[in-house]
């Protein structure tokens, strides 16, 4: 999830700011993804301070994996090309997809305010949308802006249990950004009412829609909901803190307070089927499908808990980012899944920038 304390937050925004090569050639067919150039950018992160990497790529009929870094520091183990992370606010899409599936059955009403279904939540739930709450543009002040997720401050909370009400209740507490509809500011509130919202319809937990509705049909054995569980599967990198000496190890962690905005754990084979398996159509209706990517001028391309970036090279990778103490990932494709990319970064303990990420990025969807 997008939070204060994590690496590269807002990187897929960032990367299609840089500047890149190849605009004259954009309309020409893609070369083969030189595997060099993208280990070049993989070991340019770890040299500029991520602890370690993992990334897969996929090319047309081609897939590899590809890492650099440590799993551990001060060991000298290699990250795992197939292990698990926390992926932050890639969470919102897979909550976002089972919403949408709700919305093909006529459970939900993408346009209908949030009172309708959660009675009393919001004091403006009677003019904040379903899509409003999607789409980041409910005005609700984002809850973790309150939370201390600073390196120091960060232990305080690091293994308290949230309930979801709480951390609505945190957001309330302040005035709304501005009028339900006319603004876009990410919020991770949006997402544990959404959270909320599907338990009502469904009358089950949230994660159990998840779980039924796209991990088991997907077969994503590598991908859990946590709750309360402070563990990553084995195998799995460790991430740290920044910037911090000694390097401080938030690997364990209690994730309830991301909860349906981005407690979530996967592996990059799993992101890559479920992204391949959203874009193409075999999780949502062709309605509910043109609804996901459909952004607003002032979105900056957001759509209802999906990304659609042009980067400046011509071409345009869908997708989204996630932020939690420790982990920064990146799960984005081409429009057409031709060309897909899976990222996880395990900050370090010390800041790095955003050049390996934009090489890497540019080399893979880039002609």
């Amino acid at each position: 999830m997008r939070a204060r304390g994590t690496r590269l937050v807002g990187v897929l925004t960032a990367v299609a700011a840089l500047a890149v090569t190849g605009a004259a050639t954009a309309q020409a067919a893609p070369p083969r993804v030189d595997r060099g150039v993208v280990q070049a950018g993989l070991d340019k992160m770890a040299g500029d301070g991520a602890a370690g990497v993992q990334v897969r790529v996929t090319d047309g009929r081609e897939s590899f994996t590809a890492r650099s870094g440590v799993a551990e520091v001060g060991w000298n183990r290699p990250v795992p090309t197939n292990g698990h992370f926390r992926i932050g606010s890639i969470t919102k899409t897979f909550v976002s997809t089972v919403t949408l599936q709700l919305v093909g059955e006529g459970r939900i009403g993408l346009d209908t305010p949030v009172e309708t279904y959660l009675p009393g939540l919001l004091p403006d739930g009677g003019t904040i949308t379903v899509r409003n709450l999607l789409q980041h543009t409910s005005g609700l002040y984002n809850y973790t802006d309150t939370l201390p997720l600073d390196p120091a401050g960060f232990e305080t909370i690091r293994f308290k249990h949230y309930e979801p009400g709480e951390l609505v209740a945190l957001s309330t507490s302040h005035p709304l950004n501005f009028a339900p509809g006319t603004d876009f500011r990410y919020s991770n509130t949006n997402y544990i009412v959404i959270g909320l919202l599907i338990e009502k319809v469904t009358g089950a937990p949230y994660e159990r829609a998840v779980q039924d509705r796209i991990l088991r049909p997907l077969h994503l054995r590598h991908t859990s909901v946590p709750g309360d569980r402070v563990t990553v599967p084995e195998p799995h990198a460790h991430g740290y803190t920044q910037p911090t000496d000694p390097p401080r190890d938030v690997t364990r962690l209690n994730p309830s307070w991301g909860w349906a905005a981005g407690e979530m754990i996967s592996t990059t084979a799993d992101l890559d089927r479920f992204m391949a398996a959203l874009l193409r159509g075999e999780l949502l209706a062709p309605a509910q499908l043109a609804e996901l990517t459909k952004s607003l001028p002032f979105t900056n391309g957001y759509g209802l808990g999906i990304t659609t970036i042009p980067l400046p090279c011509g071409a345009t990778v869908v997708g989204h980012d996630g932020g939690i103490p420790g982990y920064t990932s990146v799960a984005v494709t081409s429009p057409d899944t031709k060309t897909r990319l899976e990222l996880s970064v395990t900050n370090g303990p010390v800041a790095g920038d955003l050049d390996g990420v934009e090489q890497v990025i540019t080399e893979v969807f880039c002609p």
